[in-house]
């Protein structure tokens, strides 16, 4: 699985982790969600992303051109 699919996915999830524990718990847990999309905001400006960086240091590596099936 490459870097950019996981990074979705894990932003994706505590997305909607926030939201269900400011419905069920506290209002305030939006603040996380605010915190992810700020952070995948200022990603595409500068491309630096701290999940990437972890996930390189965890050997993960990004699948080649010639290996990705679709456009997605």
């Amino acid at each position: 699985m490459k870097k950019e699919r996981i990074v979705r996915a894990v932003a994706g999830s505590f997305v909607l982790i926030s939201v269900s524990l400011a419905y069920f718990v506290s209002i305030k847990w939006l603040w996380l969600g605010v915190f992810v999309g700020l952070n995948l905001l200022q990603s595409s400006f500068t491309r630096f992303c701290p999940l990437e960086l972890i996930l390189d240091k965890a050997g993960v590596k990004n699948e080649d051109a010639s290996t990705q099936k679709g456009c997605c």
